[in-house]
């Protein structure tokens, strides 16, 4: 386990931003399928960008995930990049749009739900790799089970009361997913590291 956990986190790390991109993009097409012909046009063609650079990514995912382990550390750069880039360009799409309230609350709702669902998904995979670990770890391994779900609790209730709360502005839901999502990530690099630790103390 240890040896791969850097690849288990990076494929969190991975599939989560996927699963997000998937979540603007079905907000956005439900938005084109509404949207009047003058900005039709508009939206079509955000949605064509956007669903181009999640294609990038999830392609440059594959070609590396097959490279194996070695290939990660260039990897990673080159898909934060292409991250940004998408959130970026929703980010820009909601300044330029003016007040969409809606159109934010829905894409806000469906990119906390992916956050979400990737939190869950991260301690279950981490969950059945560490049922496969030697007895000697296993409370290491327990307590990083146990902190990536409070942790996963945690940042879902911050998400839950900013939707209720209903905010007008983009850039605070934004920075409210940006916490979210750097909170999986510490919380997913520390469970995969614990049986690392475990292994110095021994």
């Amino acid at each position: 386990m240890p040896q791969q956990s850097s690849m288990h986190f990076l494929l969190n790390w991975a599939k989560e931003r996927i699963d997000e991109m998937d979540a603007a993009l079905a907000s956005f097409e439900v938005k084109a399928g509404q949207a009047k012909a003058e900005s039709k046009v508009k939206t079509d063609q955000l949605l064509a960008d956007l669903t181009q650079r999640r294609d990038e990514f999830q392609a440059l995912l594959k070609a590396k995930a097959q490279a194996g382990e070695a290939a990660w550390a260039d990897a990673k750069a080159d898909l934060e990049r292409q991250w940004n880039g998408f959130e970026a360009q929703v980010k820009t799409y909601f300044e330029d749009a003016g007040k969409q309230l809606e159109q934010q609350q829905v894409t806000f709702k469906g990119i906390a739900a992916a956050q979400a669902k990737a939190w869950r998904e991260a301690a279950d995979k981490f969950r059945e790799a560490a049922g496969k670990v030697a007895t000697a770890r296993a409370a290491d391994v327990e307590a990083a089970l146990q902190q990536l779900k409070s942790d996963a609790s945690e940042a879902e209730a911050r998400l839950q009361k900013l939707k209720q709360a209903g905010s007008d502005s983009w850039s605070v839901m934004s920075a409210a997913l940006a916490e979210s999502r750097k909170a999986f990530d510490q919380a997913n690099q520390a469970a995969w590291n614990a049986p690392k630790g475990s292994d110095t103390k021994s």
